[in-house]
């Protein structure tokens, strides 16, 4: 075995087993499954390259938080905070006015699939935790934050690191990392995240709340969707900065904008933010097309908000196609395809999940990280420090020949 082989399979036995929770990590700071899977391979790339250096100093995941965390930083200064409608302004009291337009150069916040940021061999309690700390009024409300102040509380009550840790990932004094969380703690008080009585996405309840609403929309059954919204419910659409709060005015635009006619909505279940969700197909020429994915927020019995994502490009992140046949039969023969009843209480397997992401994504294109087969970048001072903030292009040119990088930093690299 040459040096080489040695260090590359050193490598990835002391750094694949971090790469679920620093996606995790990465997509909680930017709020975007494509920026996350940048930064990720970023990160490896980058202690890949400083690995010859690392000195033990800290450990193996706090240098590689502290990687992302400054990758992610620095992104952060070239990027707007990625909103949802609720968080650009008041609600709407007219749910007959067209919906109001995007404001001007906005990039919403984006869901994940469950599959890339949860590990379902963990044990429950860990899988549980590991729910609440993606769910989407989370992940909204860190948006509200400065990016110092949403990185120092991700990592202080997120992920549970003490003060002294933190700030050695972010390279400040104690007294730094414990100001920036008192500012950051009292902004997201005043956010008023309401998420604590969502049922979990595995309760049977839950599930019957998901079927019922795929249902409804299937079978344009608006008497059933006001059955399921709770009083209080919030409905809100990405690409537009239009949302309503109250069933009073939820129900009105359902029924008259949304719900259609029996048959033009496909509804498929999935898991999103460790929530139940749905991916929305609409019928049109004959097929229906992707339209949106929908993060639920759900009690036992009720709906208390729902999401819908307007983007058809975030299917390809739930492995799901743009574009499915309509079948013979309407909506009979896809209930009968999914297998899983529309109504009353029988459940579908809960280990069945359409549309469950198998792999993490590689670079998009038009990013200037990769560039013809070689990775672009330099590894300047001590490796227990960041090897290389900002972008992987900076400094001093090296390149490095794909045959030679590890796995666990190539751009499919699979989750285990």
């Amino acid at each position: 075995m040459t040096t080489v082989d040695a260090r590359t399979e050193e490598f990835e036995a002391a750094a694949a087993p971090y790469r679920r929770e620093l996606f995790a990590h990465c997509y909680r700071m930017t709020g975007s499954v494509g920026d996350a899977e940048d930064l990720v391979q970023e990160t490896y790339l980058r202690a890949w390259q400083a690995f010859d250096r690392f000195e033990g100093r800290s450990s193996m995941r706090t240098w590689m938080y502290r990687i992302a965390t400054n990758a992610s930083l620095s992104a952060l200064r070239r990027t707007r905070r990625r909103p949802l409608p609720s968080g650009l302004g008041a609600p709407s009291d007219d749910p007959a006015a067209p919906a109001r337009p995007s404001p001007d150069g906005v990039a919403w916040l984006e869901p994940v699939p469950d599959q890339l940021v949860i590990d379902d061999r963990s044990d429950p309690a860990e899988i549980v935790a590991a729910r609440h700390s993606v769910r989407l009024a989370l992940v909204a409300a860190f948006q509200l934050l400065a990016p110092r102040q949403r990185a120092a509380l991700i990592l202080c009550d997120t992920l549970g690191l003490p003060a002294g840790e933190a700030a050695e990932i972010l390279q400040i004094s104690v007294p730094a990392v414990k100001s920036l969380l008192q500012r950051a703690r009292a902004r997201i008080a005043s956010a008023d995240v309401r998420d604590a009585d969502l049922a979990e996405p595995a309760d049977e309840g839950a599930r019957r709340v998901l079927d019922r609403y795929m249902a409804a929309f299937e079978r344009s059954d608006s008497a059933a969707i006001k059955r399921l919204l709770a009083d209080d419910a919030v409905l809100e659409m990405t690409g537009t900065s239009t949302w309503f709060s109250g069933k009073a005015t939820c129900v009105p635009f359902i029924s008259g904008q949304a719900i259609g006619r029996p048959g033009d909505w496909l509804m498929l279940p999935v898991r999103a933010n460790g929530q139940l969700a749905a991916a929305a197909y609409h019928r049109a020429d004959g097929a229906y097309r992707a339209f949106a994915i929908v993060v639920l927020a759900t009690s036992t019995t009720q709906l208390r908000r729902i999401t819908l994502f307007g983007d058809p490009e975030l299917f390809k992140h739930f492995n799901l196609p743009a574009e499915r046949p309509a079948l013979a039969g309407g909506v009979g023969g896809w209930c009968q395809e999914r297998q899983r009843p529309v109504q009353g209480g029988g459940e579908r397997d809960p280990a069945v999940h359409p549309g469950q992401p198998q792999q993490l994504a590689g670079l998009r294109p038009g990013t200037d990280r990769v560039h013809g087969g070689a990775v672009r970048g330099g590894a300047a001072g001590r490796a227990d420090q960041d090897p290389q903030p900002g972008r992987i292009d900076k400094g001093d040119p090296v390149q490095i020949d794909d045959q030679r990088l590890p796995a666990v930093c190539q751009p499919e690299q699979a989750f285990p």
